[in-house]
């Protein structure tokens, strides 16, 4: 444990190194909440629902997914891609734990520096009215569940993906696509109640709904009892199938580390 916690401090300093990235990313945060509030008033255009969503609900869904996905999809290249290219993964596999475990670590870790912006920005987003309280206890005390479930979901598509640097080197091709598809059908631009119907059914079936649509539609009532077991089931499921697809990529990606040397 101590191994991994130190793996995560280590790279929650790397973030806070960068201070110009750091606050434009803030500022940039705190723009797109205004914004998005902006764009779905003037589309409601004084109306007070649309397809028995209120105005409210929405806005509040589009502020909650843009925190959700500041927080759980950070916007950096792959680790793996570096170390990789550069040979120091012939480095991470004489650590003291496995190499899976210190990206993962580090992601959590430069993940946590994320934390102090949301802390800001939710004040800002009640006060421009674009906030609203958890619809029922249920989803209060559901929410921060579905946000773990959320986070591990996508950090280890982030683990699959940034893996592919050991069979081609490079993937910043593949993370601008996948950054694209992830935060579409997520639901992190558009909510999922508003896609048509052969496109949500392909969200429903993904594993990115799960990154930001589930967490805003639980902690806003749009799942309900059952539905909310059903939804945090479904986050568990993602987690089991991702991380035994991660283990298997892993073990193969191994062997390309010992035959090359790096």
């Amino acid at each position: 444990m101590k191994a991994h916690l130190a793996c995560a401090r280590m790279e929650f300093r790397v973030a806070l190194t960068y201070r110009s990235s750091y606050l434009s990313t803030f500022v940039m945060m705190l723009l797109q909440i205004y914004l998005l509030t902006v764009v779905w008033s003037a589309f409601y255009d004084g109306r007070e629902e649309m397809d028995g969503i209120p105005l409210a609900t929405m806005t509040a869904y589009a502020t909650l997914s843009t925190l959700q996905y500041t927080l759980v999809n950070p916007w950096r290249s792959s680790p793996i891609e570096q170390r990789v290219r550069e040979g120091k993964v012939a480095v991470d596999l004489l650590r003291p734990i496995g190499f899976p475990g210190q990206m993962l670590s580090g992601q959590v870790g430069w993940v946590s520096a994320s934390v102090p912006v949301l802390l800001v920005a939710l004040p800002f987003a009640l006060l421009i009215g674009a906030g609203s309280a958890p619809a029922s206890v249920a989803a209060g005390f559901a929410y921060p569940l579905a946000l773990l479930g959320a986070l591990l979901v996508s950090q280890l598509l982030g683990l699959l993906l940034g893996m592919v640097a050991f069979w081609t080197l490079e993937v910043s091709g593949a993370l601008m696509a996948y950054r694209f598809v992830a935060q579409f059908f997520s639901g992190a631009l558009v909510p999922l109640w508003f896609m048509p119907g052969p496109v949500r059914a392909a969200a429903q079936w993904l594993p990115f709904q799960a990154t930001a649509y589930t967490p805003a539609a639980i902690y806003l009532g749009q799942a309900e009892g059952t539905g909310i077991l059903a939804a945090l089931g479904v986050q568990c499921a993602w987690v089991v199938v991702l991380g035994a697809l991660a283990a298997l990529v892993w073990s193969r990606a191994r062997q390309r580390v010992l035959s090359q040397g790096g």
